[in-house]
């Protein structure tokens, strides 16, 4: 693992933050490491006979592990360096363009210390898929409600990790019609690539129900959900073509360039081109 410090922002400090919240620490669960998680780095080295200095190397790595018992790096519900070579062999691709994508687009693991596929609920989207099905959100709006069902996106009720997976529950039950739990489902983005859930059925699956039973499974199976999207989307002659601008306008919207998606393909694939 990399050494950490604060103000790193990485896929490591993802992982970093999911272990100190199951060792107790009130963190939030992203890939920054910010105040809380120096503070919690500390507390945690303070307690655990390692030298105090929010520095995230070695030991304190192998001490985090061990005091979470997190087994789930050896699991094989990660992704293969096998899967990535069937990928590009089935989609007639350059290995080092999928390993591209793989390192920019998938920001580390594609599930939760638990097990769980890691999702991201809106509760924008819930709000339109509920109204695909004819049901009034407007009767459902309340304060309890506030932060899993609303018109318009927005950030401010994101949590990360296995808090996403509350939102969700609390939106499946907002009613025992299977329309809510579909919806809810629907809403969120999930696995490896963060596929939104809507996208199930028109990249080939037969309903949302096995979506989710497929991204429950391996993150062989998000690449797969990934691969569909790009068919669909008449994406994978432009990653053929290595138009990194135009595939992360596509996959990632107008936001990529403040993000420098583009760019970050570019000397991901320039990294693995042979």
């Amino acid at each position: 693992m990399k050494t950490l410090k604060s103000g790193v922002k990485s896929s490591e400090v993802y992982y970093l933050n999911e272990l100190l919240v199951k060792l107790n620490y009130s963190v939030v669960v992203s890939d920054y490491f910010g105040v809380e998680t120096d503070k919690a780095v500390k507390d945690f080295q303070l307690k655990n006979n390692l030298v105090v200095d929010g520095i995230v190397g070695l030991k304190t790595w192998s001490a985090l592990i061990e005091k979470s018992k997190d087994k789930f790096s050896s699991n094989t519900k990660l992704l293969s360096e096998q899967n990535l070579i069937d990928f590009a062999n089935n989609h007639n691709m350059e290995l080092a363009v999928v390993k591209a994508v793989n390192l920019v687009e998938s920001n580390g693991k594609g599930f939760l210390l638990d097990g769980r596929p890691k999702i991201l609920f809106e509760g924008h989207v819930f709000w339109r898929e509920l109204e695909k099905r004819n049901i009034n959100c407007e009767t459902y709006v309340n304060a309890n409600t506030a932060n899993i069902l609303y018109k318009k996106y927005t950030r401010k009720y994101y949590v990360g990790g296995a808090g996403e997976y509350d939102r969700l529950e609390k939106a499946i039950n907002l009613n025992p019609d299977k329309k809510f739990r579909d919806a809810a489902n629907c809403a969120a983005s999930w696995g490896l690539f963060q596929i939104m859930g809507f996208n199930a059925v028109s990249i080939g699956y037969k309903d949302i129900d096995e979506f989710v039973q497929k991204m429950n499974l391996n993150e062989g199976e998000h690449l797969k959900a990934f691969g569909l999207f790009l068919q669909k989307n008449n994406l994978i002659t432009t990653l053929r073509n290595k138009k990194w601008a135009e595939f992360a306008l596509k996959y990632n919207g107008e936001g990529y360039k403040n993000n420098k998606y583009d760019e970050k393909l570019k000397n991901a694939y320039t990294k693995f081109a042979p």
